[in-house]
């Protein structure tokens, strides 16, 4: 059992996620990146914010399998081309926060989000061929634009959150 302040400094620490999720997703959608800074961020954030809920070590260390076996799925999809190198960042760091519990979910989610984005796009492309506004906005709309993908990753990994370990550990779940 975790005293009141470690509750709290865990409840602190683990606002960071989505904020830091979040802040992802719009960078991406705006300037079609993912700043280094947020992944490390994200990483460097998990082990305070699981130390402070009274995660094990062994959850841990699946949490780290988890955000490692993402790394190297996003390194194959950035290598394919599928995928931008801050997307494969921005996964694997989420994967962490979520743990191995809880990533076949935000995988789920992010598939789910990465359809509805592109389809979303495609459409707003097909039928916006006279809006000005904008750069990032005509960027987006750009008839063969990228799909920031940060936007998918930044929703599945906020749909997945409460299944995660740490929040199962704040909560009592």
């Amino acid at each position: 059992m975790i005293s009141d302040a470690q509750h709290l400094a865990a409840t602190l620490f683990a606002l960071a996620f989505p904020a830091l999720a979040i802040v992802a997703a719009l960078r991406d959608a705006t300037t079609m990146t993912i700043p280094n800074w947020i992944s490390i961020a994200l990483a460097v954030l998990f082990l305070p914010a699981a130390l402070a809920a009274g995660l094990s070590p062994a959850m841990i260390g699946l949490a780290a399998a988890a955000g490692l076996g993402a790394l190297l799925a996003g390194m194959a999809m950035f290598a394919l081309r599928w995928i931008g190198g801050g997307d494969a960042k921005l996964f694997a760091a989420c994967a962490l926060w979520l743990g191995l519990a809880a990533t076949p979910i935000f995988l789920i989610f992010t598939a789910l989000a990465g359809g509805a984005v592109a389809l979303g796009l495609l459409t707003a492309r097909k039928f916006a061929f006279a809006i000005h506004g904008p750069a990032w906005v005509e960027r987006l709309l750009k008839p063969d634009g990228d799909v920031p993908y940060g936007l998918a990753i930044c929703a599945g990994a906020l749909l997945a959150f409460p299944e995660s370990p740490l929040i199962k550990a704040l909560t009592g779940g």
